[in-house]
């Protein structure tokens, strides 16, 4: 681009020739590589598999600001006769591309951990293994994004001279791993810790189904410092994640998917119970929400004015179980009311004598 100097030698005219032609050519590149990306979008849109669709939204933006990097860099060359101008240029440019070379790395990683993550299939009713691999990828993959993060950050702050001890002490005085050790002990380094402790002791995993603060639903994101709680009315409960750590919760799903559950009935002491375990019988044997394994209803509690009945049955998961529950109790209630009608409980209140 010597063509520049040989134009005019006035400073100002060179400057916006030089800005022109940056502008210029970043968007002639940036158009270029749209159009490739929108072409390689097309391509994997044909593919079955939504792996190369993923990878192509995450190398999108970094690939702009890589262009955007490099033309600064080799345009600040054209402006060495005014050094301070010149200096910030190298500075910006520098920092930028480093930066952007931190984002592709990582956005590399999450198409690695995101093809991994793919393989693990957590749609069928036996998936244990696939959601302990799950829960432990997810976790690795945003400790490995954080390290990377801080080290390129750490990087970017060492080419400005007047902090650059601060970026050289984050890498080699201290350490990646000494600073995060030296800070466990607050709260927003000791959620990192929990995060890790769970994603390897698992009290809870991706897709298990909880219990937590009297809500029932599905955990269905573990991040460092939190999990979301799909709960059963599509509400999401938000839950630090040193809370399943230092309180109890119920995991529906710990070892295994299959589950047991009740419905409970309240009925007057003349009712019989054996009509009501055949008909229970017959309601479960066809219905599909039913595993075969267990089907009972037994008299768990007597009270004053009435027994209590609780209806057991099993599924091969909890949300099947919690349908065949609902089922089962509208079913056995209609049944009851048809042939033993005014046999549901009810509290006999005596009339108070008069003084």
């Amino acid at each position: 681009m010597n063509f520049i100097y040989n134009i005019t030698a006035n400073d100002s005219l060179r400057y916006l020739l030089i800005s022109l032609t940056f502008v210029v050519l970043f968007f002639i590149l940036a158009g270029i590589y749209n159009l490739i990306i929108k072409r390689w979008r097309v391509r994997t849109r044909k593919s079955k598999s939504k792996i190369d669709d993923f990878i192509v939204r995450l190398f999108r933006v970094p690939g702009i600001w890589a262009i955007f990097a490099v033309l600064l860099h080799i345009f600040s060359s054209y402006l060495k006769e005014d050094e301070k101008v010149f200096s910030v240029l190298q500075q910006i440019s520098k920092i930028l591309l480093i930066l952007t070379i931190g984002w592709l790395i990582i956005q590399v990683v999450r198409a690695l951990f995101h093809y991994w993550q793919k393989k693990l299939d957590i749609n069928n009713a036996n998936n244990l293994e696939a959601r302990k691999k799950l829960t432990q990828v997810s976790m690795v993959e945003r400790i490995v994004i954080i390290t990377i993060t801080f080290i390129f950050v750490s990087i970017a702050l060492m080419t400005i001279e007047s902090i650059r001890e601060l970026g050289v002490s984050l890498l080699a005085s201290a350490g990646v791993a000494g600073i995060i050790i030296g800070f466990a002990a607050q709260r927003s380094f000791g959620q990192v810790f929990s995060g890790i402790q769970i994603a390897f002791t698992q009290p809870i995993r991706i897709d298990d189904v909880v219990v937590i603060e009297g809500e029932w639903g599905r955990i269905e994101e573990i991040n460092i410092t939190y999990a979301v709680v799909n709960i059963w009315d599509q509400r999401r409960l938000i839950v630090p994640i040193d809370y399943f750590l230092n309180n109890p919760i119920q995991n529906w799903t710990r070892t295994e998917s299959d589950i047991m559950g009740t419905a409970m009935l309240y009925v007057s002491y003349d009712l019989p119970v054996d009509p009501l375990r055949e008909e229970l019988a017959r309601l479960v044997k066809d219905n599909p929400n039913w595993d075969g394994r267990v089907q009972n209803i037994q008299v768990t509690d007597s009270q004053q004015w009435y027994k209590e009945l609780r209806v057991l049955v099993s599924s091969s998961d909890s949300g099947k179980n919690w349908d065949l529950r609902v089922f089962v109790r509208e079913k056995l209630i209609d049944f009851i009311n048809e042939n033993y009608p005014g046999s549901f409980a009810k509290v006999n209140a005596l009339p108070t004598k008069a003084l």
